[in-house]
């Protein structure tokens, strides 16, 4: 039975000394989701959240989410355009604990909303460049992951294979992705801070701009294209144009060559994109869920048929053609200088 949001207040102070709880309501779902959450207003007027995980899988995420807010110091905080919640306390609950942070405000993105708005494709944007500006070595001193350009290619190639090992793949999709992650002219790049999980859930925003951005649990070092992939992948062409510009502008990135369609930056995020429903049918088939592994499937079929009808770009660069022996002779013939 879940526990009512005075229970959790209760744990809250309890978790935080001297913390006076004024208001407390519940957050979310009561009795559905990975947390149990209250949201909570102490007597000096600090919005605050607690939750309580309901699983391993989540308890292993709150864990993950607290060794890098703690990692977010207050020097990188303020290089940030927006806010990020802070850890400040934690009590044991039956077999797990209870976390309380601070609470920040804002509105769930959705897609619809960057879609009419230049603006706030421009704060998103402006955003995660500012992620990818973070010195490699607060990662590396937190103890965090760091993953290096092969590291990154190996963990995409072993999904694809586990994907495909369920047989459940169409092999036009395998053929895809496999080209994809074994292009070494895709897998060049330098490795930078990435939040490594964004979606549009990750981000809260008010008045057409980014306030604050949940979920940390996967910082660390690495290819900065797995946070663009959910904007690349979002369908709504003019809506990832405007957020990839800006984040081009923030960080120098040269234009066009870096935005191109066949960019490695650009099929790197869209391929990331589309493992998506390869990483939702593998965790259908870990839970045993048949509900979880039919919805994947059906994704699949979805994205196989555009795949097939050329519908969807194509996940590696455009290779030259290749030049026969007699029109290699004729262009060097056509570079000399005229002799007199």
């Amino acid at each position: 039975m879940a526990r009512t949001h005075l229970q959790l207040a209760a744990l809250a102070t309890a978790a935080v000394p001297n913390l006076q709880i004024v208001k407390s309501a519940s957050f979310g779902n009561p009795n559905t989701g990975e947390f149990e959450s209250a949201l909570l207003v102490a007597s000096d007027g600090r919005s605050l959240i607690i939750r309580v995980p309901r699983s391993e899988l989540a308890e292993a995420e709150q864990s993950s989410d607290l060794v890098a807010l703690r990692a977010l110091g207050a020097g990188v905080r303020s290089r940030l355009p927006f806010a990020v919640s802070s850890y400040l306390g934690q009590a044991p609950v039956a077999d797990t604990r209870a976390v309380v942070y601070e609470f920040v405000f804002g509105s769930k993105l959705s897609l619809t909303s960057i879609q009419n708005s230049p603006r706030l494709c421009n704060s998103i944007g402006h955003g995660i460049a500012a992620i990818h500006s973070i010195p490699t070595s607060v990662v590396a001193d937190a103890g965090l992951p760091l993953q290096q350009p092969s590291g990154s290619a190996q963990r995409v190639q072993q999904l694809i294979s586990n994907s495909f090992a369920t047989g459940l793949v169409p092999t036009v999709l395998h053929e895809r992705w496999q080209l994809s992650a074994t292009n070494s002219r895709l897998w060049q790049f330098t490795p930078t801070v990435i939040n490594g999980s964004l979606s549009a859930d990750s981000f809260l925003v008010s008045d057409e701009e980014l306030v604050g951005l949940l979920g940390w649990q996967t910082l660390s070092v690495g290819d900065p294209a797995r946070d663009l992939s959910w904007v690349v992948g979002s369908g709504i062409e003019s809506a990832a144009a405007a957020v990839l510009n800006s984040y081009a502008r923030d960080l120098g990135i040269g234009e066009p060559e870096a935005l191109a369609e066949d960019s490695p930056l650009i099929l790197r995020a869209r391929l990331y994109s589309e493992l998506e429903v390869a990483k939702w049918l593998l965790h259908g088939v870990s839970a045993k869920s048949t509900s979880i592994v039919d919805d994947a499937v059906r994704m699949l079929g979805v994205l196989s048929e555009r795949v097939e009808d050329a519908e969807h770009r194509p996940l590696t660069p455009k290779t030259e053609p290749v030049l026969t022996v007699d029109e290699v002779a004729e262009m060097l013939a056509r570079s000399r200088p005229d002799s007199n």
